[in-house]
């Protein structure tokens, strides 16, 4: 198994060129061919009309919006080029939440990113990041948006529970697995509600993986009282020096997670390196 097809998303934010670059960087080592989808927040145009004003604000949000895609595209081109990798270019001006998850079905991986609080131009739609995981049916590669990355995959985490999305985000890794020079599969224990013993042993897994000729070794560590499975996946990554997290996203219904909290969250809120997130 490996990645042929990579669709990176782009946008306007600060953070687009760094998430080019990744992309490019897995594109060149699986020998995949590249897409760069441009896709921004974009207004509904009715929607100013019935403000004093708001037509003219639009007309330059609209303006602004087409100088950036024309130098990203450039820039895409002429990063392909440098790379020599294969891609093409596909800019969509539709509803995010709708054209990126549907692009993102012909592809082996999407590359996407975090959104930023600070940076307006990285809010895309509602939930992009959690709507993206949960409806393309591929694997999700999400950038934070701190941070330089010159390596994904060396160092890897994978969150293992035995649910069906943590085993579908495992296998989806594994062309990154395959190349990691470390794999950690790392089993949080004692999770509220859990009954004792129900968990599937790290062990199992990680002579699955052996089999498919990754370095791995397991961790099992108890879930301290009051601290979520989140943070504590993340502190226990960022010892073992990660540069990859592998998990299943929403392993619970998605509006208890959001609602009421979850791993999932935790992550997409404070990741502190890139995750490989499905469903």
């Amino acid at each position: 198994m490996s990645y042929k097809s990579i669709v990176v998303h782009l946008d306007t934010s600060e953070r687009a060129h760094p998430r080019l670059e990744i992309a490019l960087r897995l594109a060149s080592q699986f020998g995949a061919h590249l897409t760069g989808l441009f896709a921004t927040f974009t207004p509904e145009p009715r929607s100013f009309y019935v403000m004093a004003g708001s037509a003219d604000y639009f007309i330059e949000h609209e303006r602004k919006r087409v100088q950036h895609r024309a130098a990203l595209e450039r820039l895409f081109h002429a990063e392909i080029a440098r790379a020599k990798v294969e891609g093409e270019w596909i800019a969509t001006t539709e509803y995010a939440n709708l054209s990126v998850p549907r692009r993102a079905r012909y592809a082996d991986l999407i590359v996407a990113g975090q959104n930023d609080p600070n940076d307006p131009d990285s809010y895309i739609a509602d939930h992009f990041a959690e709507n993206l995981v949960m409806t393309c049916g591929r694997p999700v590669l999400l950038v934070p948006y701190t941070g330089v990355y010159p390596t994904v995959g060396h160092r890897a985490v994978v969150a293992w529970d035995g649910s069906r999305e943590a085993t579908r985000a495992l296998h989806d890794a594994l062309p990154l697995l395959a190349h990691a020079k470390k794999t950690t599969v790392l089993t949080i224990n004692g999770t509220r509600g859990e009954p004792a013993g129900s968990r599937i042993p790290g062990a199992d897994i990680a002579l699955v993986l052996a089999r498919h000729g990754v370095t791995v070794e397991v961790v099992e560590v108890e879930s301290a009282s009051g601290v979520p499975v989140g943070e504590t996946l993340l502190s226990r990554a960022a010892d073992a020096g990660a540069d990859l997290v592998v998990m299943g996203g929403y392993g619970h219904a998605r509006w208890q997670e959001l609602v009421m909290g979850g791993a999932t969250r935790t992550l997409l809120r404070s990741m502190t390196m890139p995750v490989l997130m499905s469903h």
